[in-house]
C-alpha cells in the first residue's frame, strides 16, 4: 500500500462510499500504531457522517472532531477551534469531506491552512452509483470538487460496490471503469476496495478474466456505515 501524507482528504460523490472508506482507513492506520484524528467535514449529508460513529471510533483510539451542528438543518454550522487544530497535529489527519462541490466548499474554508502543507486527496468513485457511473461524469465531478475546495486530488479509490449484493464479479467488472477514470484524470489508483467477507472467501482467487488482481492491490473494508433504511 502506498504511503500517504500526514493530511489525508477523502472526497467523492454522494453515495460513493467515502465515509465508509475514511473510517476503514482510520481504523487500519490506527492498528498500524499511528496517531489518527478523523475530522468530519460533511455538514451537508444528514445520513452518512463519520461523526455519527464517534463512540466506535474513539473506542478504537481515534480522535474525532466535527463542526458544531453538523448534519442539522441549520444554515451556518459553527467551525469549532478544534477543527482548525487538526492542521497542527503531529499525527495523521483524515478529513471526511462533504460530497460533491457543495460539501467541498466547506473544506475550502481551510485552504489557507493546507496550501503550504503536504497532503493527499483521495477521490472515491463507484461505478454503480448514478451520476458517476461513466468515467467522463466521474471526472467532471472531481473537477467540480477541486474547484470548490481549491485543492487537487492525488489518488483515486475504486470503491465500486452494490452494497449487500456485491460479489467478486462486482469488483472485477469495475476495473476497466476505474482505469479509464484514472487515465482521464491523470491520477493513479490508490486501491480497489473489496468487502471483507468476499475477500476472505476468495483470498486465493487472483485471476479475474483478463484482469489479474494482485492481493496487495485490494483493500478489504468492513461495512461500518449502515443506511437508515437497511443495506
Amino acid at each position: 500500500m502506498k504511503e500517504l501524507k500526514k493530511i489525508i482528504v477523502i472526497c467523492g460523490h454522494y453515495g460513493s462510499g467515502k465515509t465508509t472508506f475514511a473510517m476503514n482507513l482510520a481504523v487500519n492506520m490506527k492498528k498500524e500504531g499511528r496517531d489518527i484524528t478523523l475530522a468530519d467535514m460533511d455538514i451537508v449529508n444528514p445520513y452518512f457522517r463519520s461523526s455519527d460513529y464517534t463512540a466506535f471510533l474513539e473506542a478504537a483510539g481515534i480522535k474525532v472532531i466535527a463542526p458544531a451542528f453538523a448534519g442539522t438543518n441549520l444554515d451556518t454550522p459553527v467551525i469549532l477551534p478544534d477543527v482548525y487544530s487538526v492542521f497542527e497535529s503531529k499525527g495523521y489527519v483524515i478529513i471526511d469531506a462533504g460530497g460533491d462541490d457543495a460539501g467541498a466548499t466547506v473544506l475550502g474554508q481551510f485552504f489557507r491552512n493546507m496550501k503550504d502543507r503536504e497532503y493527499d486527496m483521495l477521490y472515491v468513485i463507484n461505478k454503480y452509483r448514478s451520476l458517476i457511473s461513466d468515467p467522463e461524469d466521474a471526472a467532471q465531478i472531481l473537477r467540480q470538487i477541486e474547484y470548490a475546495c481549491r485543492l487537487k486530488a492525488t489518488y483515486i479509490v475504486n470503491n465500486s460496490h452494490l452494497k449487500s449484493l456485491s460479489t467478486l464479479d462486482t469488483v472485477r467488472d469495475s476495473l476497466d471503469y476505474a482505469d479509464r477514470t484514472s487515465k482521464l484524470l491523470g491520477l493513479p489508483i490508490f486501491c480497489t476496495t473489496i468487502p471483507r467477507e468476499i475477500y476472505d472467501n476468495n483470498i486465493s482467487y487472483c485471476s479475474l478474466g483478463e484482469k489479474t488482481l494482485i492481493t496487495d492491490d485490494l483493500y478489504p473494508i468492513e461495512t461500518y456505515v449502515r443506511t437508515p433504511w437497511g443495506s
